[in-house]
């Protein structure tokens, strides 16, 4: 299923991610997690792709379980990073013979300790959309930051490239991380004002222990942290345990601020966790009507 259909049929829409192993010893793992995960109450389930393609066999292996196996549409992440246009025109055929309707496409950041091309074939993430669009009947969406990606010089001018991505044939829009709910309103409605009428479905992420606290960090692209957030990692960061729970209970403040100010979407960065997406789901269920 087209998940452009899913956002046109219902609202809110809840989705999870997910990422593959770095190697394929792990892969059981992780297909127990998306066993467990899938479950849950969702509408589709994205799976991230490895820096430099190094894990997207397992991408495409894992989106494929959630389609054909578990009959959870998956949305698989595709990116510009070391691949060629006939890469790309190779990946896209192997996402089209497994039956995977949806593709997240993104340029990508540079993996650690790469040395060749980074992009040898596409530049930017609004000509990969537009190579997919032009491959076949895919439903495509787009990664966009509520408080600007990191490379570009400003909120303003990463909007109007985020309108070249859309334009190009963008069918929903998923956010990177944030924390402060009042930075996403803001930034809705600049794409209103801007004429971009897709879905926005608000990406979250738990911290869960503090050895994530650099790593959203970075993830986020320096999104801020509200006090309330900072208070909160400060007064529990050596209480593993209450620091967890103070994690979800955050995000499920998050969660239910945005279902209230009418969201399209709440997409949870699962970290491959299934007992804190429980927790959370446990929670905010029935506000999915």
């Amino acid at each position: 299923m087209f998940i452009r259909d899913i956002f046109a049929q219902k609202k809110p829409v809840l989705s999870f991610e997910v990422f593959p192993p770095k190697k394929d010893s792990g892969l059981d793992n992780v297909i127990s997690a998306v066993d467990e995960l899938s479950k849950m109450p969702i509408d589709y389930m994205s799976v991230t792709y490895g820096a430099g393609g190094s894990n997207s066999k397992n991408t495409a292996y894992i989106a494929s379980h959630l389609k054909n196996n578990l009959s959870i549409p998956s949305l698989a992440h595709l990116t510009c990073v070391a691949n060629s246009k006939d890469d790309i025109k190779v990946k896209l055929q192997e996402y089209k013979d497994l039956g995977i309707e949806n593709i997240l496409a993104l340029r990508g950041d540079k993996p650690k300790d790469y040395d060749g091309e980074i992009f040898p074939g596409y530049h930017y993430a609004n000509e990969l959309v537009e190579a997919i669009k032009d491959f076949g009947d895919f439903c495509v969406g787009g990664a966009c930051y509520p408080e600007c990606h990191p490379d570009s010089p400003s909120l303003d001018a990463d909007i109007e490239n985020l309108k070249v991505k859309v334009d190009a044939g963008v069918d929903f829009l998923v956010t990177q991380m944030f924390f402060d709910n009042d930075e996403f309103y803001k930034f809705r409605d600049k794409l209103a004002k801007k004429g971009i009428n897709k879905p926005i479905t608000a990406g979250i992420m738990p911290l869960t222990n503090a050895g994530q606290i650099q790593r959203m960090a970075i993830l986020s692209g320096g999104a801020s942290m509200p006090s309330k957030f900072l208070r909160m990692i400060s007064k529990y960061q050596d209480n593993p345990e209450a620091l967890k729970q103070a994690g979800i209970a955050y995000a499920v403040d998050q969660i239910i601020d945005l279902l209230s100010n009418d969201i399209d979407g709440i997409h949870l960065y699962t970290m491959n966790k299934p007992e804190t997406a429980q927790k959370i789901v446990n929670v905010i269920n029935n506000l999915f009507v």
